[in-house]
Parts: C-alpha cells; sequence; structure tokens
C-alpha cells in the first residue's frame, strides 16, 4: 500500500504531550506506519469482557440478531432515510410509513433476519413492526426533525493514534451549527439511563468525539444520547483535556489486546452483561470451553475489521 498524504490538524496536535496523532477523511488510504485498527464496538467488548472480545474479533464467531437488535437496526434504518424528504415531510406519519419499506429492504439485504420469526407467524412480525413505530414516537417527542439538517449520516470517520493505531467507527448523526460547533447524535432504542449501558454509550460517544477532533481540528460541544424508548436525552460536553486522556486509555486499551493477543490469553470478565452473550456455552464461566485459538490470529490483516458493515446500533446496549 502506498501512502498518500493525510490532513495534518497543527491545532490539535498542539496540545503539550500530546500523543503522535494523524487526521484522515474515510477516503484517503491508511499510513503505511498503521499496523492495528480498533473500532469503538470492539474496544468495547474488550473492556468488558476481554473473552467476548476473543470470539467476536478473533474466533469472528457468528451471532444471531436478537428481536431487540434487529428492531434497534430498523429504527435506526428509517430515522436515517427520513432525512431523505424534505423538510416539511418529516412527520411521525410519514416515519411510520418508512417502517414496513425499511424492513423489506433490511431483511433483502441481511437474509438472516428473516428467521426472527416463523414463517406462519405473521402476528410476531406485526408487533415488531409495532414497536418498532413505537420507538420512533419517542423520537418526535423528543426532536424535531423538521428543523434539523444533519450534516452526515451513518457516517464512516477514522483517525490514526500513536502512529500505528487506526481508530474509527460509524456515526449515527452528525450536526454542523452556522458557528461550526458540531453536535455528535447517537440513538438508542433501549431503557434509558441505566449505569453500565450507560458508560458503554458514552465510551463510544467519546470515540467518536476524539476522531472528530483528530481530523477536523474542533472538540465536539455536545454528545448527545436520545432513548427514544423514554423519549430522554443525555448531553455531555466533552473538552480537550478529557479527550486527550481518552487517546492515551484508547492506546493502552490496544496495547492490552496485543499484549493478550500475544499470549493466547482472553480470560472471561463476568458481569451482568453475560445474561446478553451469545457465547455462554463456550464460556469457562459458564462451564465451556473456548476453542482452540486460531492459528493466524498473529498474522491475519490487522486492519480487517470483524464486521462487513457496522455492528447492529443496539449491540451496545
Amino acid at each position: 500500500m502506498t501512502a498518500e498524504p493525510v490532513i495534518d490538524q497543527q491545532q490539535a496536535r498542539a496540545t503539550a504531550g500530546m500523543p503522535a496523532t494523524t487526521g484522515m477523511p474515510a477516503t484517503t488510504e491508511v499510513p503505511a506506519t498503521v499496523r492495528a485498527s480498533l473500532s469503538p464496538s470492539r474496544a468495547a467488548d474488550f473492556k468488558t469482557c476481554p473473552l467476548l472480545y476473543r470470539f467476536r474479533s478473533i474466533d469472528r464467531l457468528p451471532e444471531r440478531p436478537s428481536v431487540e437488535q434487529a428492531r434497534g437496526t430498523l429504527v435506526h434504518a428509517v430515522l436515517e432515510r427520513l432525512f431523505d424528504l424534505p423538510a416539511a415531510a418529516r412527520t411521525p406519519e410519514a416515519a411510520g410509513d418508512l417502517v414496513g419499506p425499511q424492513w423489506d429492504r433490511l431483511v433483502t439485504e441481511q437474509p438472516e433476519l428473516a428467521g426472527l420469526f416463523d414463517a406462519g407467524d405473521p402476528a410476531g412480525t406485526a408487533e415488531f413492526l409495532r414497536a418498532a413505530a413505537g420507538l420512533l414516537e419517542g423520537y418526535f417527542a423528543v426532536e424535531d426533525p423538521r428543523r434539523l439538517e444533519p450534516a452526515e449520516r451513518e457516517a464512516l470517520i477514522s483517525a490514526v493514534v500513536d502512529d500505528e493505531l487506526l481508530i474509527r467507527g460509524y456515526l449515527d448523526r452528525l450536526d454542523v451549527a452556522p458557528d461550526g460547533a458540531l453536535r455528535v447524535v447517537d440513538y438508542k432504542t433501549g431503557g434509558a439511563p441505566r449505569e453500565a449501558f450507560e458508560a458503554r454509550a458514552l465510551f463510544q460517544l467519546k470515540f467518536y468525539a476524539l476522531v472528530l477532533w483528530r481530523t477536523r481540528g474542533v472538540v465536539p460541544r455536545v454528545l448527545r444520547l436520545l432513548y427514544l424508548k423514554d423519549a430522554e436525552v443525555c448531553d455531555y460536553a466533552p473538552d480537550a483535556d478529557e479527550l486527550l486522556r481518552f487517546e492515551r486509555t484508547v492506546v493502552a486499551l490496544w496495547q492490552a489486546i496485543e499484549a493478550a493477543t500475544a499470549r493466547q490469553d482472553f480470560r472471561p470478565r463476568p458481569s451482568r452483561l453475560c445474561d446478553w452473550c451469545n457465547h455462554q456455552a463456550l464460556c469457562p464461566s459458564f462451564g465451556g470451553t473456548p476453542p482452540p485459538f486460531p492459528a493466524a490470529a498473529g498474522s491475519a490483516n490487522p486492519l480487517v475489521d470483524a464486521r462487513s458493515r457496522p455492528a447492529p446500533p443496539e449491540a451496545d446496549e
């Protein structure tokens, strides 16, 4: 791979003691110095349970989507398409009209979603779609999309930190004010706010904030979580010092992942989040045995993410 010029954010690098960082748009080739990548979902996996990280990122074990994850994916798809409409047409009725067509599209693109409901259970599918429509009502209770013109939706953003690590992720939505202020918006279809999940959600948004700071030289003014089920809004205002500390945390986290990979030692970390894990049958904490460590784990391309598309929205809740 031939390295191409990247954007040098002098303003972002001016902070004393800052690790070497290169900003880059998603379409720019990765600099030759980069040898690893990390997404907020995979970073959060390792923080939550190192063995979960191994199952998802190294063993790449399949996971059947849950009804809750599928509903979250559907609601995100509807909200993305809603902003394709003229501002005056972004009504609750218009959003409701998008639910069925967007579900049909998702099932066509991801056939595994069709297996969530028995072919002879149209009532189950109908209830699923009604529940998704109910979450959209929660969205309109906290926000009026007719007054918004998002700058980006479902956008892949990326930056290089510490010269060797590419951090990247998909934004639900980015709003840019006339004065250039940034607001990162993330839709959550789970309940709000539970401490364990709230911390993970804010970790994800700080990840995005760090990328935006590095690529655009601007610290987002607001990180916003929209909890649609409960029609609640959680705003958080980061600052440059906090993002600098967070960057060091991300680098240290990747170093811990590298060390665990070298030792082939990813231990389970039991918590109440285990109730939602797909891999209990293979986990020692539940009497299981992990599969043999993949022989090619150390030689696989570290820039190839385990996912071919963004993680299901509710995977982080």
